[in-house]
């Protein structure tokens, strides 16, 4: 029952990074206060587990406004009897959009996991559970927050076949993951047929993903720019994750904006 969490994980960072790369952002945000997203996963045509991802608004401790990120997943159906419980939450700026404050509770199995992390990102630190870390980038994520920025990039130069990198702190390691964007595309969901971005990002081959496996990822071509949809092969079938409801959203879902392809 590893494999599912494991897989968990590392969808979740896929789809936290998916435009990978320090470019400018938009001034203003594509998400807003009250923001709700749910998903599932499944394994073949088995649902694994489900998600969940909200938007408040908050503020800093000097009262600069702020948007306070929470995810959650659990495993679910067949997969229940193996208990993963995840929560996040990450405090980011509003207008920079970049992270101050963040925890995890990992809870899978008998295994248990607890971080706080605090960002400096006017020195380029990141202090955890074992110490001060020092990033060589000027913009360092936290899970949850890379995937907020990254829904705030200007990918107006963007071309099909550029790859990009985004740099985050996870597990008491600063990490980076690479992304290649592919070009535009139509997909049906749970909520219509929706025109998305279409990315392919890094993937290590190894216990769970075979040599040649690819990871696919689709992000809504729209003013909200969410992901709808993720697939990836591994060793023994297929793991998807799919986008359920949306609510709260600063745009109708499928509404263009100044900033879409």
């Amino acid at each position: 029952m590893k494999l599912i969490s494991t897989l968990l994980f590392y969808l979740s960072v896929v789809v936290s990074t998916a435009f990978a790369q320090e470019l400018p952002h938009l001034k203003e945000s594509a998400f807003k206060g009250g923001e709700k997203l749910k998903y599932k996963l499944r394994y073949g045509f088995i649902s694994a587990a489900t998600g969940t991802l909200t938007v408040e608004d908050t503020k800093d401790g000097t009262g600069n406004p702020s948007f306070h990120l929470y995810a959650a997943g659990k495993t679910a159906g067949a997969f229940a009897i193996y208990t993963v419980r995840n929560e996040y939450n990450s405090y980011i700026n509003s207008k920079t959009f970049l992270p101050y404050y963040y925890t995890e509770n990992i809870r899978e199995g008998g295994y248990r996991r607890n971080d706080k992390v605090r960002f400096n990102q006017a020195t380029n630190t990141v202090v955890g559970n074992k110490g001060t870390f020092n990033s060589k980038v000027d913009q360092t994520f936290d899970l949850l927050s890379s995937y907020y920025f990254a829904r705030n990039l200007d990918l107006s130069t963007v071309k099909p076949g550029e790859s990009f990198k985004l740099t985050y702190f996870l597990n008491d390691e600063i990490a980076t993951l690479g992304i290649q964007y592919i070009g535009i595309e139509k997909i049906k969901t749970e909520l219509g047929t929706l025109e998305c971005l279409k990315f392919s990002p890094e993937i290590k081959p190894g216990r769970i993903f075979k040599k040649n496996s690819k990871l696919y990822l689709w992000v809504t071509n729209d003013g909200n720019r969410i992901p709808v949809k993720a697939n990836v092969d591994i060793l023994i079938g297929s793991v998807t994750l799919e986008l359920l409801e949306a609510s709260g959203l600063k745009y109708k879902l499928g509404q263009r904006a100044s900033y879409s392809k």
